[in-house]
């Protein structure tokens, strides 16, 4: 069951963050409430890209969390990308520290996520996984 709830609490957490760049969570409880706002943050966290590239910095990122909580959800190849989910959220906990100091990170547990994240990419027991069916079906 841990294996399960990390698996959905991770990729929930993508999700509610690309769900938020494209504007679906109402404003009281948004932190960017639109993709400009959330390109503007970006450029904050990466101050050293040219501001040509923040666009896909941002799109690479948000397609990153897409794949990958859809993986993590539906259990294909869990312990990759477990370990690349753990690769981008630390990335992004990096960012945070060196922008906003590490306090932000502590605040929202983003070095707790990145932790959890790797935990989960060293569970080797399949539960409720597609690869699971894919194993079967290549007996």
């Amino acid at each position: 069951m841990i294996k399960i709830f990390l698996r959905i609490a991770i990729a929930t957490g993508f999700l509610s963050a690309v769900a938020d760049r494209f504007g679906f969570w109402n404003k009281e409880v948004s932190a960017w409430g639109n993709w400009d706002n959330f390109l503007e943050y970006t450029k904050v966290l990466n101050p050293s890209v040219p501001i040509d590239l923040i666009p896909i910095v941002g799109a690479t990122a948000t397609i990153a969390e897409i794949v990958f909580a859809i993986c993590l959800i539906i259990g294909f190849k869990t312990e990759l990308f477990a370990k690349l989910s753990g690769y981008l959220i630390l990335l992004f906990a990096l960012a945070m520290t060196f922008t906003y100091g590490i306090k932000g990170t502590f605040d929202y547990s983003v070095f707790i996520a990145a932790a959890a994240a790797f935990a989960l990419s060293t569970m080797k027991v399949k539960v409720f996984e597609f690869d699971t069916v894919l194993t079967k079906n290549k007996l």
